[in-house]
């Protein structure tokens, strides 16, 4: 009987994830790039590896239209393609 007296004192006060939860893409803005990652993903065995252009396009795509949080592409661990783009972009001037 005791338990039951406890367990209306505590109170439980979820706490969102600080990454995941985000808006769906109800209106499919960004899923032709969804559809491109998707595609290499099964052309490359699921490799996710293989795929790290299309999945940061796909990011950048739901960042640009508020469907995530903006994040700097090398927090979500692009540094190398954000340099690689940095770099070409160089050295056409």
């Amino acid at each position: 009987m005791s338990t039951a007296m406890n367990f209306g004192s505590k109170s439980f006060k979820p706490k969102p994830p600080d990454k995941g939860a985000f808006p769906l893409d109800h209106f499919g803005e960004c899923k032709a790039f969804k559809e491109k990652y998707m595609k290499c993903l099964r052309e490359n065995g699921f490799e996710n590896s293989l795929c790290r252009q299309e999945s940061k396009e796909y990011l950048e795509c739901r960042m640009d239209r508020q469907l995530m949080a903006r994040e700097p592409l090398e927090k979500l661990g692009f540094k190398d393609l954000v340099e690689e783009k940095f770099e070409a972009k160089n050295e056409k001037a």
